[in-house]
């Protein structure tokens, strides 16, 4: 698995936004999914797998702490070479975790993140830094909780995994092949609470095909 990121990730910039242009890196686009307008460009992160490719718009304007953090990862090669974890068809697949590098040890699937103390740049302008904290008993870096937006887990989207803990985000993420209305962090059908921070644009067969893998008990893919 890898991801690919634009060299120079815009900040705001106040331009005017058109439709998507969905084969190019950087994208300016006019309406969001759910009814938003856009106001800047957002950029597009290229993911590669052994399935096919598929590109994610992420909404650096709309969650900039939740993009941002995703973007340096990326940016930083953390992302590379790991495999997804979970997947299960009808509902969701999930990658992130650096200890999937190291297929004989599934039982540490899922468990990791990026390192405590490692830093981030909140790409809205600001020029304010992110420190990635540990929260929790999990020796992982993680991030504050955007809240802030409510975008839908809906089909296609991609969101930010935790451990169900408040501020437990950290590398994980997981995208939707169906609509989940109890993982938006408004819904108080379930504890579950998952921010949205992106979505495929392009490749969603790709994404399909990955739940669709054969898989263990713990929905673990029996191939990489």
């Amino acid at each position: 698995f890898m991801v690919q990121m634009p060299t120079a990730v815009p900040r705001h910039t106040g331009a005017t936004a058109r439709r998507p242009q969905f084969g190019t890196t950087l994208v300016v686009f006019g309406k969001l999914p759910w009814g938003r307008a856009a106001c800047h460009a957002n950029p597009m992160a290229v993911c590669e797998t052994n399935q096919g490719t598929f590109k994610i718009q992420l909404l650096l304007e709309q969650m900039p702490v939740t993009a941002s953090n995703f973007i340096d990862l990326a940016k930083t090669g953390f992302y590379d070479g790991l495999h997804f974890h979970r997947v299960i068809p009808d509902f969701m697949c999930q990658f992130g975790c650096p200890y999937t590098r190291n297929l004989l040890e599934q039982g540490q699937h899922g468990t990791g993140g990026p390192a405590v103390g490692s830093e981030f740049e909140v790409l809205d302008g600001s020029g304010r830094r992110i420190t990635r904290a540990q929260n929790y008993e999990n020796p992982r870096g993680n991030i504050p909780d955007e809240f802030t937006y409510q975008i839908p887990n809906d089909r296609s989207t991609v969101n930010m995994a935790n451990s169900g803990f408040p501020n437990s985000g950290s590398s994980q993420i997981s995208i939707n092949v169906a609509d989940n209305d109890f993982l938006n962090f408004w819904d108080k059908q379930t504890d579950s609470a998952h921010p949205v921070f992106g979505y495929v644009v392009e490749g969603m067969d790709v994404v399909d095909k990955i739940t669709k893998v054969q898989t263990n008990q713990r929905d673990n893919p029996l191939a990489p």
